[in-house]
């Protein structure tokens, strides 16, 4: 197989060879493109059998099959969308352009000009009247279906994948339109788009570890982001009431179907709301981008599932009982929680905390019944170091995490705007650090202070972009929908 390819692309370098003999240029210049393949199909589908159009169209992309031999050769042409049929003949392209095209590989990128018709068995084609080369491909393509099935090949080499896997192609088409469809209803709805810097000297907004990278010029080491939550804050105590940013976070973490090191989060923020209101808006940006994309009702790995408005709401009290058969107030006692985690087969359970087992205990128990669009309500504040608590039981919080098939896709609270409270939040949180959680946060004094000046009352959310991609796109893994995800180095 590997003398096979080495054949081909020698056979490949010598049309190069030939190409430059005949004075001809294998790598072109811009080329004026009047149509792409999919409108040409519009406006030329209901051409009769055998008969052409009068207007000349032009058109390039990259052949995906050649056929024929002697005076006629059939091809097929690719664009971003779409692909068509191109019918070459020696008569009307001329002795000299034609010994060209028949120099032309599968997998060169070409312009052609001609004419709309359909063959006797009704393929809509086009009559080549001229044709430019534009790129030589001197590398073969995988086969088509049976040589890019490895995912490791997939991935490392995305540009191959996007060639041979059309349906690659309507993935990243598809997670686009998510991200344009959040940003047109956001901006409609007045939020203001910003950016926040992704390198810090200190790392907070969210509990993960993070990435250090250094400075030279002032020779210290910094932190990439993991969140953009603090710096989006600030701005609401600056006065801008609604702003939002979709942007990369890096988090040094292992690598799943789930998770990738640097991933896309939307965060969104609102003086004066809560996070009732960011349910709502939760509902609005998962229906709307449903309507941009696939529809309200969707499938994904094999469950089906509505998108549509309302979705239920249920406390994580509620959910664990239901689910585990226990409550929060008995997995606060520490012995308890460690014996409910052991029952369920949790690893390293001597070494989590009573906010780590409840976490890994909602998620065995609960996570894999929440299929249907579900907010679960008012966690602990264990876990929500940056989330108000509720005045009717200072131990939970105003927040939610919205799930959908399995996994959670949202994460919102009522801001914590009291800075006495959120200092001694932080201070536990650096306690938990030093007691050996690198994902506890630090302490921001600059955050504390800008806290002091007045931070309205405010919802905020985030939402994972990666995940909403997995979703409306029935991708399995989270590198399926990032186009160029971590891989480790090839040996």
């Amino acid at each position: 197989m590997e003398e096979q390819i080495v054949d081909q692309v020698q056979f490949r370098r010598e049309k190069l060879a030939r190409l430059k003999e005949m004075n001809v240029k294998p790598y072109g210049e811009r080329y004026n493109v009047s149509h792409s393949i999919s409108e040409v199909r519009k406006i030329y589908g209901t051409v009769a059998e055998e008969e052409k159009s009068n207007e000349t169209v032009r058109l390039a992309g990259r052949i995906m099959a050649l056929r024929g031999h002697g005076k006629v050769i059939f091809s097929d042409l690719r664009d971003l969308d779409d692909i068509i049929q191109l019918y070459v003949r020696k008569n009307d392209l001329g002795e000299g352009k034609f010994d060209i095209f028949k120099l032309v590989d599968i997998g060169d990128l070409i312009g052609v000009e001609g004419n709309i018709f359909k063959t006797k068995k009704g393929e809509l084609s086009l009559y080549v009247t001229d044709f430019v080369p534009l790129a030589k491909c001197l590398n073969p393509l995988p086969e088509k279906w049976h040589g890019l099935k490895d995912t490791e090949i997939r991935y490392r080499k995305r540009y191959l994948d996007l060639i041979i896997n059309p349906d690659v192609r309507k993935t990243f088409i598809t997670r686009t339109k998510i991200v344009r469809s959040i940003r047109e209803l956001l901006d409609r709805k007045g939020f203001f788009e910003v950016e926040t810097p992704c390198m810090n000297t200190i790392t907070g907004g969210a509990n993960a570890r993070p990435f250090i990278t250094h400075h030279n010029a002032l020779d210290m080491d910094l932190y990439m982001r993991i969140a953009t939550e603090l710096h989006l804050k600030r701005l609401i105590v600056g006065g801008l009431e609604k702003v939002y940013e979709i942007g990369r976070i890096y988090r040094n973490e292992g690598i799943s179907t789930k998770h990738n090191p640097e991933f896309t989060t939307l965060e969104v923020y609102e003086a004066y709301s809560d996070y009732e209101g960011m349910m709502t808006l939760a509902e609005d940006i998962i229906s709307t981008v449903a309507e941009n994309t696939t529809g309200t009702e969707l499938e994904y790995d094999g469950k089906k599932v509505n998108l549509k408005p309302p979705f239920t709401r249920i406390t994580m009290d509620e959910a664990l009982k239901k689910y585990a058969g226990t409550g929060l107030s008995e997995l606060r006692d520490l012995n308890f929680a460690r014996s409910k985690a052991k029952e369920l087969g949790i690893d390293g359970v001597n070494e989590l905390n009573v906010s780590n087992l409840i976490d890994k205990i909602f998620e065995c128990t609960v996570e894999p019944h929440l299929i249907q669009p579900t907010f679960i309500l008012d966690y602990p504040v264990e876990l929500s170091p940056l989330a108000k608590k509720k005045d009717e039981d200072p131990t939970l919080t105003y927040r939610f995490e919205l799930f959908i098939i399995n996994f959670e896709v949202a994460n919102a609270f009522s801001e914590l705007n009291d800075p006495a409270d959120q200092k001694e939040r932080f201070l536990e949180q650096m306690k938990q650090r030093d007691a050996g959680d690198l994902e506890a946060q630090m302490l921001d004094e600059d955050y504390i202070e800008a806290l002091e000046y007045g931070m309205p009352p405010a919802g905020g959310m985030g939402i994972g972009i990666d995940r909403l991609a997995m979703l409306f796109t029935d991708s399995p893994s989270i590198r399926d929908v990032i186009l160029f995800p971590l891989m480790k180095p090839v040996k």
